[in-house]
């Protein structure tokens, strides 16, 4: 039995050299096929672009421009689906820009009646804007903008705590979330803040006011996979957009665990809703994710209608556009993750 292992050693060995061999072929294989793709991509979109008007070749420059920048986040099949998306998509739907101050939000401030009344509160921060509930020790919504940045800056040190905002009568503060099984969720983001409005407007993010409960898996998860995108990517590939995200308020009003009446209400889902504009056109991006997305779904799973989320946050959105554009806007979900 002894003189036998040498031979079933080598026999391993060729089998071994055989595999790497082929995986060697098969990323060989891949590698070329991508090179190729890029090749006519950008073959075919430089035929497109030489006959485009000035403006047109100028916001394709940009794009083209930032898929080679570093920290952006975009790639070249992006470029060339953005460009059809610009141009020749039905997801763009005709409207006159929106009269009011658009630093933060498009489309005039959402309109909440939870309870029958007016149960909120307008914080206005450097880099954010919210709606807050002292009733429910929530947010409602909070709205920022991202636009494009060259060179995008690094992000400042994350502050090492939660703050309370003493504009707010809950007074909520960061213990409230401790042992209670949820992550204290940004709904403005700390690294989009960061890299558009500086080290002031960063903190400003860890204001209580701007937490809502939310599963980890959901924080750290799909939320953040958004964030991210509507931080680098959306606006290396659009120039700007406008986010507007917020809790959908459990009907049963249940709170997290603990004593006193300063304890947030726990959302039965969370809500994201991107805004792009271009020559007078917008399109909009909603979802709606459940606080326990289900396993290997990605954020194609959780696309939804603004009117959906209307419904079940009895917030209104996007009141200034026109009535026209506002429920066509409203009333589909688009037809693809961007």
């Amino acid at each position: 039995m002894a003189r036998k292992s040498p031979a079933r050693s080598t026999k391993t060995r060729r089998s071994s050299a055989k595999s790497r061999g082929q995986s060697s072929r098969r990323r060989f294989t891949r590698t070329k096929m991508v090179l190729w793709l890029n090749v006519i991509i950008i073959a075919v979109g430089a035929g497109w672009y030489f006959f485009q008007p000035a403006p047109r070749q100028a916001e394709v420059r940009l794009l083209v421009t930032n898929a080679f920048t570093a920290h952006k986040r975009v790639e070249l099949l992006d470029v060339a689906w953005d460009i059809y998306q610009l141009y020749y998509s039905p997801d763009f739907v005709a409207a006159p820009p929106p009269f009011g101050d658009r630093t933060h939000l498009y489309a005039g401030v959402p309109q909440f009646t939870l309870g029958g009344e007016n149960a909120g509160r307008f914080l206005a921060n450097q880099g954010y804007l919210v709606g807050y509930s002292d009733e429910l020790a929530s947010p409602l919504w909070a709205a920022y903008r991202m636009q494009d940045v060259t060179p995008l800056p690094e992000s400042g040190e994350r502050p090492d705590r939660f703050e309370v905002d003493r504009r707010t009568i809950a007074r909520v503060d960061s213990d409230a979330y401790t042992n209670t099984g949820y992550d204290r969720g940004h709904l403005a983001p700390n690294y989009a803040i960061s890299t558009r409005y500086g080290e002031s407007a960063q903190r400003e993010t860890f204001l209580m006011s701007n937490v809502m409960p939310q599963k980890h898996g959901l924080n750290a998860g799909l939320w953040k996979t958004l964030e991210l995108r509507a931080a680098t990517s959306y606006p290396a590939r659009f120039g700007e957009i406008w986010i507007l995200c917020g809790p959908v308020i459990d009907p049963t009003l249940t709170r997290l665990p603990g004593r006193g009446n300063r304890r947030p209400v726990i959302p039965a889902e969370c809500f994201m809703i991107l805004i792009d504009e271009s020559d007078n056109r917008v399109r909009t991006l909603a979802f709606l994710f459940p606080q326990e997305p289900a396993p290997n779904t990605d954020l194609s799973h959780y696309l939804t209608t603004i009117d959906e989320i209307e419904r079940r946050t009895d917030l209104d959105f996007l009141a200034a556009l026109p009535d026209d554009a506002e429920a066509e806007l409203e009333s589909r979900p688009a037809s693809r993750v961007w």
